[in-house]
């Protein structure tokens, strides 16, 4: 892979970590766009205006965190897109992920599971076998989902949480950090605790 040929959006916390797993595996990052920012971050410059003419031929992640924020950034950008699985991930060979997603530190994705667009497996999560995850979707660091989960598209999955096998969690849901997830989540639901409990659902 030549020079510049690996562009960021977004440059903030998140994309922190995606750049230190990018960096350490060799991989060039020509430029970070985030309109916060300005100046070098690790060598790479950051630029406030980003525009697909920029770069040509370079392939873009978008590194933000929020599920929102990104599938915003993901309808403008430009650039195809780069589907980045760290070193010391552990993905299955027949397990599935699109482009534009994220697997992080040390997770784990099993046999047969399908990874959808811009999704991001974080430190340390873990994703069984023949599980489901929609496009935009977050698993939080540590985060377990056991065989055959669902995850709808812009879902939360919060740290350390717990889904047992064949929960099915709706589209833009909230599962909070360290819930136990025993049964079906609606769309839109935020769901806290053990056992897990609907706290409120979104219009």
């Amino acid at each position: 892979m030549g020079t510049n040929r690996l562009i960021l959006i977004g440059g903030g916390q998140h994309a922190k970590v995606v750049i230190d797993g990018l960096l350490e595996a060799g991989l060039p990052v020509g430029a970070i766009f985030d309109p916060k920012l300005s100046g070098v971050y690790r060598g790479i410059p950051q630029l406030s205006h980003y525009s697909a003419e920029q770069f040509p031929g370079a392939l873009a992640l978008v590194s933000i965190g929020s599920n929102a924020s990104r599938e915003r950034m993901a309808a403008v950008c430009g650039h195809s897109y780069f589907t980045f699985i760290h070193r010391s991930a552990l993905v299955s060979a027949q397990a599935t992920v699109g482009q534009g997603s994220m697997i992080m530190h040390r997770a784990v994705v099993q046999v047969e599971a399908r990874i959808g667009e811009h999704v991001i497996i974080n430190t340390g999560a873990q994703v069984d076998h023949e599980c489901v995850i929609e496009s935009f979707v977050h698993i939080a660091p540590g985060a377990v989902l056991c065989g055959c989960v669902q995850v709808g598209a812009g879902t939360l999955i919060g740290a350390g949480a717990v889904v047992i096998p064949g929960v099915k969690i709706g589209r833009n849901a909230t599962v909070g950090a360290g819930a136990v997830v025993t049964r079906d989540v609606p769309d839109s639901a935020t769901v806290v605790g053990n056992p897990a409990r609907i706290k409120t659902v979104s219009p």
